[in-house]
């Protein structure tokens, strides 16, 4: 049985990193854990995902002030095509109109601020799935 995906995404690699053990440490092997230095690279990640069919992204952590496509931009497209997917927007510096927008045109489940708690990035992903 394939396992569901959490796909985060940040153009800084000690963040995704972070993310990643600390999601393996909670979690354990109940998810695959993929990782994205950017919006399109997420974008090809995502799309290869739901063409094998094998597996769900379940959530979708993303920074918002990344090099080309903006955390906002790219969690509305991501909405667009797959609006079951929760989305958390996990940064130091969005401004508000943004996180708004996020709000409101993705369905954003929760922003939560560098540096980031654990435990709260934990529950946060719990309660969105």
């Amino acid at each position: 049985m394939p396992k569901p995906v959490i796909l985060c995404v940040d153009d800084e690699v000690v963040i995704l990193n972070s993310l990643k053990i600390q999601l393996k440490k909670e979690f354990g092997d109940a998810y695959l854990y993929e990782v994205a230095e950017n919006a399109d690279e997420a974008l090809e990640i995502i799309e290869e995902i739901q063409e094998e069919d094998e597996s769900d992204i379940l959530v979708i952590v993303s920074d918002w002030l990344m090099p080309g496509i903006k955390g906002d931009e790219f969690l509305i497209r991501v909405h667009q095509k797959y609006p079951k997917i929760v989305k958390v927007m996990l940064t130091g510096q969005a401004d508000e109109v943004a996180i708004e927008r996020v709000k409101k045109q993705a369905n954003l489940h929760r922003c939560l601020y560098k540096p980031w708690d654990g435990q709260e990035l934990v529950e946060t992903i719990k309660s969105g799935l």
